[in-house]
């Protein structure tokens, strides 16, 4: 049963982009839609013992940071899009609220508190998204095909005729892709299309439960004709991948700064936002100050999307990665760049660190540390054990600075803390980096000098 609130004053903006407040009874409502500084009115859909969440009924009093939505098919209405949170808060208050999360995050989980803080990150807030994987749904009571992201806390798929955050060309593939597949025979069959832009390829990756007919494929090629695009098909699993046609330009991205070219698969991890990426890298390198006598560890590499930059500046780079197939990959991007003389890459499972395989990838001058949400818990507390008992590591030395980049910054304050609090760090420096506007996601980068 829902039930309307009295008058709320909204404090803040939670992790999830909601509205925090307090009732009269000292509970917290969450309120989707709600600003900080608005006087509202919430629909309470959820309660538990300590806590409430609706959804926005009313506004008393607006915030001036409140704006238009940039998007037809943002709300907090049934059908809505889920894919952005943020879209009624000004571009600029977003970062600043994204940068609050991760000052918040570094001192009430890490009891870290940077030495400064550092202008966030930021580019463009529209068409800045790369990669996007949108869900595909054929409705065979209404003859329609569904092509977009799911709907707001819904596992149902939007009914999406433009999306803002994509660039322009790939928005009005949306309604032609929805065309396409409902002329397709295997149209019930087809759950799923990956988006993966280059410099000058954009890839769309189709995935598809079972074997396609030829007559599926002609349209799939007589469509990337007309739309200047790459398919590629996945019947299973991401390295089933594989090119429909042979030939054109590859599937890369550039690090103009570094004279870097990066070839990739579509189903590769890359950064969602080139702009982003390429001001990130940029200050990552800046930061770490490496100098061209040092050897440097790049943790979480990748396909090196730092170490081949790290590589332009040190006298060795050494890149770690959980895959065999990632190590070579880079390996191959570091020859294809040139950069083979000065790289090497090593396979480990980066999760079950221990002061013995620290050692073994020796001692370097500095490190740049890059790990998915889960983050660095294991390489942090095996820096931290040796500070405790250096003889678990004899004659090793910890990197005199380390550049820590972000995707999630619960788990960075949780490594920061082992960072500072026990292997003898200080947090020198931090910001938050605006990767994915509009939403929720706060990446971010930290500095820790020893």
């Amino acid at each position: 049963m829902t039930q309307t609130t009295d008058w709320l004053k909204v404090e803040s903006l939670d992790l999830e982009a909601q509205g925090v407040a307090h009732s009269a009874e000292g509970k917290v409502v969450f309120i989707d839609g709600a600003l900080p500084g608005e006087l509202v009115q919430a629909t309470i859909s959820r309660r538990k013992n300590n806590w409430e969440q609706g959804t926005l009924a009313a506004i008393k009093k607006e915030s001036s940071l409140r704006v238009t939505p940039g998007c037809p098919h943002f709300g907090l209405h049934a059908g809505a899009c889920g894919g952005c949170k943020m879209q009624h808060l000004h571009p600029t208050a977003q970062v600043a609220v994204k940068q609050r999360v991760v000052e918040d995050n570094l001192w009430h989980l890490g009891k870290v508190k940077p030495e400064v803080l550092l202008r966030p990150i930021e580019g463009p807030a529209w068409g800045y998204r790369y990669r996007a994987r949108f869900s595909v749904r054929y409705v065979a009571k209404k003859g329609v095909v569904l092509i977009g992201f799911h709907e707001r806390k819904s596992r149902y798929v939007a009914d999406m005729q433009v999306c803002r955050v994509v660039p322009p060309v790939v928005s009005d593939l949306l309604m032609p892709l929805r065309e396409l597949i409902s002329s397709m025979a295997e149209r019930d069959r087809l759950p799923q299309i990956e988006l993966a832009m280059g410099d000058e390829v954009i890839a769309l990756v189709l995935r598809h439960l079972n074997p396609l007919p030829e007559g599926d494929i002609a349209l799939l090629r007589e469509f990337a004709a007309r739309h200047g695009v790459q398919w590629w098909l996945q019947p299973k699993g991401p390295d089933t991948v594989k090119l429909l046609d042979e030939g054109g330009p590859q599937l890369a991205y550039a690090l103009p700064e570094f004279g870097i070219r990066m070839p990739f698969k579509p189903t590769d991890f890359t950064q969602v936002n080139p702009q982003i990426n390429a001001s990130l890298v940029g200050r990552a390198l800046r930061l770490l100050a490496v100098q061209p006598d040092e050897r440097v560890i790049d943790w979480f590499c990748g396909l090196g999307n730092f170490t081949l930059p790290l590589a332009t500046q040190a006298r060795e780079v050494l890149g770690i990665e959980g895959s065999e197939t990632l190590v070579q990959r880079a390996f191959e991007n570091a020859r294809a760049n040139g950069l083979a003389h000065k790289t090497s890459f090593v396979a480990r499972n980066l999760f079950e660190m221990t002061p013995e395989l620290l050692a073994l990838d020796g001692t370097a001058d500095r490190w740049l540390i890059d790990p998915p949400r889960e983050g660095a818990f294991a390489l942090a507390k095996a820096v931290a054990d040796i500070a405790e008992n250096p003889a678990l590591a004899p004659g090793w030395t910890p990197p005199r600075r380390i550049v820590y980049v972000s995707c999630n910054p619960a788990t960075l304050a949780r490594d920061a803390g082992l960072l500072v609090n026990v292997a003898g760090y200080r947090c020198t420096a931090a910001s938050a980096v605006n990767m994915f506007p509009h939403t929720a996601h706060v990446e971010s980068i930290a500095v820790f000098d020893r």
